[in-house]
């Protein structure tokens, strides 16, 4: 797959420009605790900053579908740089509050979705082989980045971290706008690869099939929800983890405890790629969503550090099966004209859920301590493993095959129980 030509140039750049991704929650956090002394407010900064990201980078992936990816990013990438230099110097002059707000809505709309724009042009440089050979490696691509995603939360964070509490409270933002600003503009510069865009409706290579948003495939939906309740445990861990190090004297370790973490997810994340997997994607999908919720339950209950540690990284093991599962799906429900807004829908509720959980989880160690902010994970996955038991129908084989019948010749439909 890596000896396919070409992919090296939107790989590298691609992945410098999706750390910015995992690191901007975390920043915010840091930053606007420090100058405002509260985690519900940091929370709540950090909330706008995903609300707005949830809601506007499906349009920015529709867009991406359809007029290309370079015409979305350079324009978004520069926005996103300018406003998180506004969002910082804001904080570091103790603007009030709704400032803040205010500088938070363009930084979370204009964070650029590179995960999802990579994974399309894995499907043209791959899908676009006519004799097949090179199609075959699509699953081995969808793999790949899952766990580079799962890399991209184990470094990202920790590096913000380390920025904020070694260097400056606002080093950790100021590294996630620089990031974006050098690999977003490299990664736009990678031209060649890009997917067509227009496929569908104008375009090149346009269908007779009518333009529809990806958000209209139930199953698109219900993994939405699914990937809620993900970006609950990232976001009810971020804030809860760095309360209770606030809570012991100890900050550094912070960093430390959220690498544990991150490290399960990606460790997990490995295993499940290279694995052969003869259960159905849809039992994978609840089994693992119930064991991530399982390992959630007693987050709360725990007091030391070690303890913490060996549960953090438990969660983490139980984050990437989840993940995996769910984009192998969504990237087999959707038509190719829709595939970056698919994605994008998905990292978008991702960022939703983080958003309402480092928010929720803010009040809670404000007011009682940080083991009550570790009850949002738990909540989280709970309620959207219910949505998942009860609209597993949404997620058949039926479902896929009539996408495969629409010309969704990339994916082959495998039995889902």
């Amino acid at each position: 797959m890596l000896r396919t030509p070409g992919v090296w140039s939107f790989l590298l750049p691609g992945f410098a420009a999706r750390q910015p991704f995992a690191m901007l929650t975390i920043g915010i956090v840091l930053l606007v605790q420090h100058t405002t002394g509260s985690y519900g407010s940091a929370g709540a900064v950090a909330a706008v900053t995903g609300v707005s990201m949830a809601l506007f980078a499906p349009q920015g992936g529709k867009l991406a579908d359809r007029f290309g990816q370079r015409a979305v990013l350079v324009p978004g990438v520069l926005l996103h740089t300018a406003s998180v230099a506004a969002l910082i110097a804001l904080a570091l002059a103790g603007a009030p509050l709704w400032a803040l707000f205010v500088a938070a809505v363009p930084t979370g709309a204009s964070v650029p979705q590179i995960g999802p724009m990579v994974r399309s042009r894995w499907a043209a440089v791959l899908g676009g082989d006519r004799s097949g050979a090179r199609a075959t490696l699509l699953p081995t691509a969808a793999a790949f980045e899952s766990v580079t995603d799962e890399f991209t939360f184990v470094i990202g964070p920790v590096l913000a971290t380390a920025l904020c509490t070694g260097v400056h409270p606002a080093a950790g933002l100021i590294a996630e706008g620089a990031l974006t600003l050098i690999g977003g503009l490299l990664f736009a510069a990678q031209r060649g690869s890009q997917p067509r865009p227009g496929r569908n409706g104008r375009g090149e290579g346009a269908s007779a099939e009518p333009r529809t948003s990806a958000l209209s495939v139930p199953g698109v939906r219900v993994l939405a929800v699914a990937f809620l309740g993900i970006g609950s445990v990232f976001g009810g861990m971020q804030v809860s983890l760095t309360a209770f190090a606030e809570e012991l004297g100890n900050p550094g370790v912070n960093g430390l405890l959220y690498g544990i973490f991150a490290a399960g997810n990606m460790l997990a994340g490995i295993v499940c790629g290279a694995l052969a997997w003869k259960i159905g994607p849809r039992r994978r999908l609840l089994i693992g969503y119930s064991a991530l919720t399982l390992a959630t339950s007693v987050l709360w209950a725990v007091h030391s550090v070690p303890l913490l540690a060996g549960l953090g990284l438990l969660v983490g093991l139980c984050i990437a099966p989840a993940l995996i599962t769910g984009y192998t799906l969504v990237d087999s429900l959707v038509p190719a004209s829709a595939r970056t807004e698919a994605f994008t829908w998905l990292t978008g509720a991702v960022a939703l859920g983080q958003a309402a959980a480092v928010t929720v989880a803010g009040q809670l160690a404000d007011a009682f301590g940080a083991r009550a902010g570790f009850t949002v994970p738990l909540a989280g996955t709970a309620l959207a493993l219910m949505v998942l038991m009860a609209l597993r129908s949404r997620l058949s084989p039926q479902a896929l095959g009539r996408v495969a019948a629409r010309g969704m010749s990339h994916r082959v439909p495998v039995a889902v129980d």
